[in-house]
Parts: structure tokens; C-alpha cells; sequence
């Protein structure tokens, strides 16, 4: 199984880095049989996060040849409304103008991505996985419409306007889309692909060494369908 984890300009660092180590051990503790690789739609260049300007390295373009899973991050900024920036010299982060959450997961739209998303999208052999905001960029491209998935909680309501089926879940596997909802939430992306991948005896192994057990149900389309509590 070979993971490519997609960087744009804004991207949320953790939403890449800790999906990224997990599935690295999983590649460890499985012989080889994960590897993953950190990606642009524009290939190989250093991509600055919405972070303090810190920047990660992608070390090659989307090749969807190549993946069987390609893993899209959220981005990092600003949460509030243009009132909440405050004015130069004036309080904490005084002269800093950082873009906001939504801004930065529409500018990807105007990049090759989307094309990139969609192709992967209507691919059987490719699953693609989101963390946090990651989602939304798909459903701001049209590509969630009548699909169940999940992002952060401060994004149910725009990914619920794009048509998509939100549940209210940390972990929605949904086939060939897998959804995690906020931050954190892609140490549980990553052991779930390997638990789903590869097996839950590697999955475990890999949760052992990281001292993070994995939180609620992933939930699927399967089952009963429960009535109101």
C-alpha cells in the first residue's frame, strides 16, 4: 500500500505529520508493506504550512499511478471573522495578518488539485482519506455530494451545505473515502488505514509504540439503522 500525503500552500502540519509517522511505522512494523511519501499537486518544493511559516518538503507530484491512497490534510489559520485580527501594534500577534481556515481551503481550488481530487475520486483502485478540513476542500470541489464523511466540528455545517451526508463521527469510512474529523484525528486516519490495509495485528503494534489508543467507533454504513435515544 503506498500512502501519498498531498501539501498545499496553508496546510494544518499536524494534519500531515502524525498520519504520516503512523503509517511510516506502519511500513516498519508490516516488512514494507506500507511506504507513504509527502506530495504536491505541483511536485517536488518546499509548501509552507499555515503554521509560524513552518515548511515541509514535498518530495515528489500526485502520481496516481503510483497511490493507493491519497491523504489530504485541513489547513492552519485563522478561526474567527475579520473582527477577531487584530489591529497592527495593537495585543498579542500584533502585525500578523494570518489568512483564515476557509480562505486558505478555497485558494486550493484555483491549483491543479481539484482536477487531481477528482480523478482519484472516480478511480476504484484509490482510496482517498481526509483529515479535519481536508473534507471540505473535496466538498467546496463537488466531490462530496450524497457521500457520507466528517471534518472538524466548526465545518459540519458547510460540508453539510455541499450535499454531503455528515455523521458526527472522529473516524467515517465510507468505501474508497475515509474521513477524520478534527485535528488529532489523523493518528486515528493513519492506524485505521492500517488496521483496514494491512490488519489490526500491525494496526495494534503500531498503536503500542505511539501510546495512543484510538477513540469511538469507525462508523460505516453497515448494520441496523438505530432508532432515537
Amino acid at each position: 500500500m503506498h500512502i501519498q500525503v498531498v501539501l498545499f500552500d496553508g496546510f494544518d502540519p499536524l494534519d500531515a505529520v502524525a498520519p504520516y509517522e503512523v503509517l511510516y511505522a506502519g511500513g516498519s512494523a508490516s516488512g514494507g508493506a506500507v511506504s507513504v511519501e509527502l506530495v504536491s499537486a505541483e511536485g517536488p518544493r518546499d509548501v509552507p504550512s499555515g503554521t509560524g511559516g513552518m515548511t515541509l518538503r514535498a518530495t515528489g507530484a500526485v502520481d496516481l499511478e503510483r497511490a493507493d491512497v491519497l491523504l489530504l490534510p485541513g489547513a492552519s489559520g485563522r478561526v474567527g471573522g475579520p473582527d477577531d485580527v487584530p489591529e497592527e501594534g495593537v495585543g498579542p500577534g500584533a502585525g500578523q495578518r494570518d489568512e483564515s481556515v476557509p480562505v486558505l481551503l478555497g485558494r486550493t481550488l484555483t491549483t491543479r488539485l481539484p482536477a487531481l481530487l477528482e480523478q482519484a475520486m472516480n478511480d476504484p483502485g484509490i482510496t482517498v482519506a481526509t483529515v479535519c478540513g481536508g473534507s471540505l476542500v473535496l466538498a467546496m470541489a463537488g466531490l462530496l455530494e450524497g457521500r457520507h464523511a466528517t471534518t472538524h466540528h466548526l465545518g459540519l455545517a458547510m460540508l453539510d451545505a455541499t450535499g454531503a451526508h455528515v455523521v458526527r463521527a472522529r473516524v467515517v469510512d465510507d468505501g474508497d473515502l475515509i474521513t477524520g474529523a478534527a485535528v488529532t484525528s489523523g493518528l486515528d486516519v493513519g492506524l485505521y488505514l492500517l488496521e483496514r490495509e494491512v490488519g489490526p495485528r500491525v494496526a495494534h503494534a503500531v498503536e503500542e509504540l505511539f501510546a495512543h489508543e484510538r477513540r469511538g467507533t469507525v462508523w460505516r454504513a453497515q448494520g441496523p439503522t438505530p432508532t432515537a435515544l
